[in-house]
């Protein structure tokens, strides 16, 4: 019985800490902003730029996303076609592109798919 419920206390810290990473405001971004950090949240729509550029939109449809990934280098193979409509955790550095917030990754490990 100790296990199961270690077991359980366990998964809702993980839970708990995913889920909290994905919650903060722009304003929490500006902050971090130059700086490299993880962000959580569900793919809403992704397009497809080039070989070396995909951009993963996060926290819903483009033009009205609250983040967009920017995955740069042909080093990342992920099924990008079964991404849509799930949670992902990206760490990488918080920019503003034209006014906009993005996360730029370009390392294969910077990106996690979460269950």
């Amino acid at each position: 019985m100790k296990k199961l419920i270690t077991a359980a206390l366990l998964f809702f810290v993980y839970t708990a800490t995913s889920f909290a990473q994905g919650r903060f405001s722009d304003a929490d971004f500006n902050k971090r902003l130059g700086k490299t950090g993880t962000l959580c949240d569900t793919i809403y729509s992704m397009k497809i730029v080039s070989d070396t550029l995909t951009l993963l939109n996060m926290g819903g449809v483009y033009p009205n996303q609250k983040y967009t990934v920017a995955v740069k280098g042909n080093k990342i193979n992920l099924n990008w076609a079964g991404l849509k409509g799930k949670p992902l955790c990206v760490t990488g550095v918080f920019i503003l592109y034209k006014g906009r917030p993005e996360i730029e990754v370009a390392e294969p490990d910077r990106i996690n798919t979460t269950k």
